[in-house]
């Protein structure tokens, strides 16, 4: 993408390298401290994201799926500088920032962006649309001048598909879907490399999802994004992802191409996460999850699932299982990956 006059080349300094990966994540932990429960007591800890390890490369959508409180969103926030890091790395484009303070991250608040999933709430209401997509122009490129910042705003709403002469409106008049294209707007104004979903489509009516998904899935191409794209919604991570990642109570069950995790999972969680969904992805498999998910503040010792899990033993209940090389070409978090396969 050439670069607009005015806003000049990214210049953070970080060069993205053809075919390699833009972000890399290695055992990254977000643990939060919890008081104790009697005065003479230990204090306890949440493990809201526990030793997490992927890539996105270049112009690749990874989905990130699993149930609520497993640790999609700390792990989008904490990605996106916006939650403390316990441990672990996030190297972007081979620079560690998982300990930037804020004053580190504000040239990278140009590279990576976030869309959050309440479109309303994430807008202030006390702003025009138009202001709210300026904002981050106005705060990270202070050299551009205002017309030409308003001409990108007007720019950036034609092209999430609303009409520049609705500039000086504010959020109340606009439907929830609205909002959200909104949301994007301000997200891509600055023209990000990695765009961050944190389920942007589950506070929207089913008829709005499909436009939004379809209209992330354009400007993923149209601006070669590297995006992650966080849902519990599997029909709508199959749509638009190139690779999935499945997480289960802060740690990474299965990766895998999208094709491959969806007709051939391998992890015994995957496996019930499709069969519970009605219609073509739940045909033909499984036993459909049963239980609760465990509290992060006291997962089971072991394999993490294997208070759910209808094959585990006892030495699941004892050893965490390490993420190993499937045979669909991706990975798995399972002592019986090499039985496992349908």
């Amino acid at each position: 993408m050439k670069s607009k006059p005015g806003l000049g080349t990214r210049d953070s300094g970080l060069v993205a390298i053809p075919n390699q990966a833009v972000l890399a994540v290695r055992r990254l932990k977000v643990h939060y401290r919890l008081p104790s429960a009697r005065p003479w007591g230990k204090p306890g800890w949440l493990k809201a994201v526990d030793g997490v390890d992927f890539n996105l490369a270049n112009g690749e959508t990874l989905g990130i799926v699993g149930e609520s409180g497993c640790g999609k969103s700390t792990l989008a926030r904490a990605l996106a500088g916006l939650q403390p890091v316990t441990s672990g790395g996030i190297e972007y484009n081979g620079r560690n920032i998982a300990r930037l303070d804020e004053a580190a991250w504000r040239p990278l608040r140009r590279e990576i962006q976030m869309v959050f999933q309440d479109p309303l709430a994430s807008l202030d209401p006390r702003m025009t649309i138009g202001a709210s997509v300026a904002e981050p122009l106005e705060a990270l490129y202070p050299d551009v001048g205002k017309a030409e910042r308003m001409a990108r705003v007007r720019e950036m709403l034609e092209k999430v598909g609303l009409s520049a002469n609705l500039i000086n409106r504010y959020p109340h008049e606009f439907s929830g879907g609205q909002c959200q294209r909104v949301g994007i707007a301000r997200a891509l104004v600055v023209r990000p490399r990695v765009l961050i979903c944190d389920e942007p489509v589950s506070a929207l009516d089913v008829s709005v999802q499909a436009q939004i998904v379809n209209l992330l899935a354009d400007l993923q191409a149209e601006y070669g994004l590297s995006m992650l794209f966080i849902a519990h919604d599997l029909a709508v991570v199959r749509h638009i992802s190139r690779r999935v990642m499945v997480m289960y109570l802060g740690k990474v069950m299965e990766q895998a191409p999208r094709d491959a995790l969806f007709e051939s999972p391998v992890h015994p969680y995957t496996r019930a996460l499709l069969a519970s969904v009605p219609g073509d992805l739940g045909r033909e498999r499984r036993e459909p999850l049963h239980g609760e998910i465990p509290s992060p503040a006291d997962p089971p010792a072991g394999c993490v699932f294997v208070t759910r899990c209808p094959i585990a033993d006892a030495h699941c209940a004892r050893h965490a299982p390490n993420l190993v090389r499937a045979v669909h070409g991706g990975f798995s978090a399972c002592h019986f990956t090499a039985t496992n396969v349908a």
